[in-house]
């Protein structure tokens, strides 16, 4: 019995000698970097021991230049997230950055805070909002993570609260898709699922996908995600909603995809921090203020950012904790604080409120 010859086009061989060829020049230049990396650390160490090591202006910075001098085929995005995680090993020889986020583990806050500070740094999942708030405020992490809002939800009036007593400041954000998926456990019967576990938002956010296709079983909110993760292990009869980490870490088959109502649904997150974040060339501000209750309060708050050409992205409303019937406004805007029409605009908005405090300016999301 004759073999079948198979016949190798030459340039084949000659396009894998290439790549390994580019792929020693990449790890070198990586390492140059780390080197680098190590160089700034000794630099910052001499000027005391309060040293900054990690700068979200800075981070923000090379990754726009990242993305500016991106010639394809990959995705801006996609040379991004790479640089992200070379930024991120290489800023853990320095010091690695210790953060917080809202937990347990597989819950799309912690992939956030993987997608705004990449893997190697040291991340640590806490049972509540406010705990990432002490956590930080205390000093046990430089940064925490922490939802905002969601596109089909709305605002997250839990943390919004914590900033009324909070001393933080924001140093960033990051928006991600969310795509929510029904799983199930591997002794799970798919014909006899009487319940389904998730946090209440997204429950809320398959509300259509899930009146169609399992009308008559019980929704169950639970703290997170992940929390419906775990339960579905031990339970025949149920699955859960969560997301690709949660699927991956608690070993469950996913049994529906993609199944929330909207195609474009996303959750903001915020990065909450003790410093105050320099200007980026592309920055957020975000505010929160008093107002007196008298005729021509909201127009009173407003006009002066109309009148120095500041673009407001949201403005929410939250009852005030000091009285009844009184509100606290939290606005974001385009741009910085040290900014000349911002200060302006400022200035005349703390002159006509009760209160005034300005959460952070912080570099726009670039990821």
């Amino acid at each position: 019995m004759c073999e079948k010859t198979v016949n190798v086009d030459p340039r084949l061989g000659e396009l894998r000698d290439r790549i390994d060829e580019i792929d020693g020049k990449i790890a070198a230049l990586i390492s140059a970097r780390a080197e680098c990396a190590l160089e700034v650390a000794e630099v910052k160490k001499a000027t005391g021991a309060s040293a900054l090591y990690y700068r979200p202006e800075r981070e923000a910075q090379v990754l726009r230049r990242a993305m500016e001098r991106n010639k394809g085929p990959l995705t801006d995005e996609e040379m991004a997230r790479l640089f992200r995680e070379i930024m991120s090993a290489c800023l853990a020889l320095e010091e690695p950055v210790k953060v917080a986020y809202l937990g347990p583990e597989g819950t799309f806050t912690q992939q956030a805070a993987l997608k705004h500070f990449g893997h190697s740094a040291e991340s640590r999942p806490l049972a509540a909002i406010d705990e990432v708030f002490r956590e930080v405020e205390a000093g046990a992490v430089a940064y925490g993570v922490v939802p905002v809002e969601n596109s089909t939800e709305g605002v997250i009036n839990h943390t919004l609260d914590n900033f009324m007593h909070s001393n933080l400041h924001i140093c960033g954000e990051v928006e991600l898709r969310i795509h929510h998926h029904l799983m199930i456990s591997d002794i799970t019967r798919p014909d006899a699922i009487t319940r389904i576990y998730s946090h209440a938002q997204s429950l809320a956010q398959c509300r259509k996908w899930l009146d169609a296709h399992y009308p008559n079983v019980e929704r169950i909110a639970v703290a997170s995600n992940a929390e419906a993760a775990k339960r579905v292990k031990g339970e025949w009869n149920a699955a859960a909603i969560a997301g690709d980490m949660a699927a991956e870490l608690y070993g469950l088959k996913v049994l529906a995809e993609k199944i929330e109502d909207r195609p474009d649904n996303s959750t903001r997150f915020l990065i909450i921090g003790s410093e105050q974040v320099p200007a980026s060339g592309d920055d957020k501000t975000s505010l929160m203020v008093s107002m007196r209750n008298e005729p021509g309060a909201l127009h009173d708050l407003l006009a002066p950012f109309q009148e120095h050409g500041i673009d407001l992205t949201r403005v929410e409303t939250r009852p005030s904790q000091s009285g009844n019937w009184t509100y606290v406004f939290f606005i974001d805007f385009v741009g910085h604080r040290d900014s000349a029409n911002v200060a302006a605009a400022l200035k005349e908005v703390g002159a006509r409120a009760a209160d005034l405090k300005v959460l952070g300016s912080y570099p726009r999301g670039v990821l």
